[in-house]
C-alpha cells in the first residue's frame, strides 16, 4: 500500500523585512546575513496573527468539502503554541468547518514535531486506508530585537494530507532516528524568546546527521548517488549546507554537482521566509519540489529533520507521476512577491505589539484580507473569525 502527501501547502504573513536593510540599522555587514547565513527576508507576524491563524491559511488552501468528509485526524505540530491545555488542532477544526467526529491533538518536539506528526499520520492511514489525516506545522521563529539570533527569526505553516494513492510522494518505511537531551536550544514557559546556543546547535545538527546517515545505509544499503535531493530543516538556509558537505565525497562528481543544484532549490522559500520551526523541512522539500528543473517520477528524496534539545530523524520519500501538477509553486511565488515590506522602525513596533496580556479584554485591528485572523481576548479566551 502506497501512502503518503497527496497535497501540500504553505502560508506566511503579510508582512516581510529586508535583510540588508536590518543588516544596516543594526551596523553589520549585508553579507553577514545573505552569505553568511544565507538569509536574504524575514517573515513578519502581525498581532493578529498565530500559529492557528497560519496553520488553518495554509490547510484551507488543500481542505474542500470533499477532504471534510474523509479527514479523520488533525495532528498540529507547533512549539509556538498558544494554550497549555487546549490543542492549536481543536481551533482548526472550527475554523475550517471539519466534522466534529474527527481526532484534533497538539505535538511537541522543538523543530521535529513536524515529521513525527507526519509518520503518524502515515502509520494511521496504513490502519485506516480510507481515512485522510491533515497535518500541520506552524511556528513562529523568535529570539528578540538587536540580538545574535534576530536574523534568524520567521513565521509561517505548512499543511499537508496524508492519504493513500499521493499524488506528490510516498513516505518510505526506512526511518532512522534518535534523541539526546542536549542545552542547544528552549524555551521557557516563562519568556517570550528562545535562548540558544547556536554554535553547539549547529554541531549536534551535524552530527545526528552523520550518524543516522552511516545508520541508514547499514539499515538499508542506500548510498548517496541513490538520491536525487535532500531537503533539510533549515533553521537558516547555511545550515543544511553544513550537513551535506560531510557526505558530498562519497557521490560521483556529476552526482555531487547536481545534489548541489538541487540543495539549493531546496533553500529559495526559506530565504525569503525565515525560520519555520516544524515546518522548516517540509518548506525545504516544497522548495525543491518547486525550484529544481531535472527531478523525474520515481526518483528518491532523502529527508532531515532535526528538533533541538535534540531530536533527529533521517528517511526518503518516492516521487509520484504527478508530483509537479499538484505543488503549489506558483502559488507562494505570488503570495511571497505579495508581500507589504516594512521598515525597521515598523517591524520593531510590530515585533513589540505580540506582548498582549489575556487579562484583559481586547480587540486587535486586524487586516483586511479575506483569512482568518486572531482577534484579541474576551474573559480570557481567544477569539478568531
Amino acid at each position: 500500500m502506497n501512502i503518503g502527501i497527496d497535497k501540500i501547502a504553505f502560508y506566511t504573513p503579510e508582512y516581510v523585512l529586508d535583510l540588508v536593510t536590518l543588516a544596516k540599522a543594526r551596523g553589520d555587514e549585508p553579507d553577514k546575513y545573505t552569505i553568511g547565513i544565507g538569509q536574504d527576508e524575514q517573515a513578519v507576524i502581525p498581532n493578529y496573527e498565530d500559529v492557528v491563524t497560519m496553520g488553518a491559511n495554509a490547510a484551507r488552501q488543500i481542505v474542500n468539502d470533499q477532504e471534510r468528509q474523509t479527514i479523520d485526524m488533525v495532528v498540529f505540530a507547533t512549539e509556538s503554541g498558544i494554550d497549555n491545555s487546549k490543542s492549536s488542532a481543536i481551533y482548526v477544526q472550527k475554523l475550517l468547518q471539519l466534522s466534529e467526529f474527527v481526532r484534533t491533538i497538539e505535538l511537541k518536539q522543538a523543530c521535529y514535531a513536524g515529521t513525527y506528526g507526519l509518520m503518524q499520520a502515515r502509520d494511521y492511514v496504513a490502519a485506516h486506508p480510507d481515512k485522510r489525516v491533515l497535518v500541520i506545522a506552524s511556528d513562529i521563529a523568535r529570539y528578540g530585537l538587536a540580538t545574535a539570533g534576530e536574523v534568524t527569526q520567521g513565521a509561517g505553516a505548512v499543511a499537508m494530507i496524508v492519504a493513500t494513492n499521493p499524488r506528490i510522494t510516498i513516505i518510505n518505511d526506512d526511518s532512522v532516528y534518535m534523541s539526546r537531551e542536549v542545552a542547544d536550544f528552549w524555551r521557557p514557559v516563562d519568556r517570550t524568546e528562545a535562548l540558544v546556543d547556536g554554535h553547539l546547535s549547529t554541531e549536534v545538527y551535524k552530527e545526528m546527521f552523520l550518524t543516522l546517515w552511516q545508520r541508514y545505509k547499514n539499515q538499508t544499503t542506500h548510498v548517496l548517488n541513490d538520491f536525487a535531493g535532500f531537503a533539510f530543516h533549515l533553521p537558516y538556509t547555511k545550515m543544511g549546507k553544513k550537513a551535506l558537505d560531510q557526505i558530498m565525497s562519497e557521490a560521483d562528481e556529476s552526482h555531487q554537482k547536481r545534489l548541489v543544484t538541487n540543495l539549493i532549490a531546496s533553500q529559495q522559500f526559506s530565504r525569503h521566509v525565515g525560520n519555520l520551526y516544524t515546518g522548516s523541512v517540509y518548506l525545504s522539500f516544497l522548495s525543491l519540489l518547486s525550484h529544481s528543473k531535472d527531478l523525474n517520477p520515481g526518483e528518491k528524496i532523502a529527508i532531515f529533520s532535526y528538533g533541538s534539545g535534540a531530536e533527529a530523524e533521517l528517511y526518503s520519500m518516492t516521487l509520484q507521476p504527478d508530483f509537479r501538477s499538484s505543488i503549489p509553486a506558483e502559488s507562494v511565488e505570488k503570495q511571497l512577491s505579495e508581500r507589504q515590506h516594512v521598515s525597521v522602525e515598523q517591524y520593531e513596533k510590530i515585533f513589540q505589539s505580540q506582548l498582549l496580556d489575556s487579562h484583559v479584554n481586547v480587540i486587535i485591528p486586524t487586516s483586511q484580507k479575506h483569512q482568518f485572523q486572531f482577534l484579541g481576548w474576551q474573559d480570557g479566551e481567544r477569539q478568531y473569525r
